[in-house]
């Protein structure tokens, strides 16, 4: 059953530098994203013992924040691997479900940073607070593509 779908695919080489947008990506299996700082082990959290292969974030909390703030904050601002439509992302932490052929786990919300604030150039740390994402592990890996459905296993 489909809960929603992808709009936007983004990693970066290394933590700092801009975020490149991409139609696909391959998932790798308790790893992340092929070409992603988390994966290659140069994130700004990649020395957390916690998992982190990749990152969600709402379409719906951006059109929020320019709604709420006026701040016109793209998909390439706020640093998350995966932007979805339709998928109320703090449902899933616990669970499995799929973008795609990618069968993913949620393990728990994405902390704000003030860091967000300098990529972003706008304070969009403390509006965020509660909405800033979902951490995931990448259970089955596979390609991802734009426009695949996000679906609930």
């Amino acid at each position: 059953m489909s809960i929603g779908k992808l709009l936007h695919i983004h990693t970066t080489a290394a933590a700092g530098r801009p975020m490149v947008s991409h139609q696909s990506a391959i998932a790798i299996a308790d790893a992340g994203l092929e070409g992603d700082r988390y994966l290659a082990g140069t994130g700004r959290f990649s020395r957390s013992p916690d998992p982190r292969d990749v990152t969600l974030f709402e379409n719906e909390v951006l059109q929020a924040l320019k709604e709420e703030r006026g701040f016109d904050l793209r998909p390439l601002d706020h640093r998350r691997n995966l932007t979805t439509e339709g998928v109320a992302l703090m449902q899933l932490v616990g669970k499995t479900f799929s973008v795609g052929g990618v069968t993913l786990e949620g393990l728990r919300p994405c902390n704000t940073c003030r860091f967000l604030n300098v990529a972003a150039r706008k304070p969009v740390s403390v509006p965020l607070a509660d909405r800033a994402g979902l951490i995931c592990r990448v259970v089955t890996g596979g390609a991802i593509n734009v426009s695949d459905p996000v679906t609930m296993n």
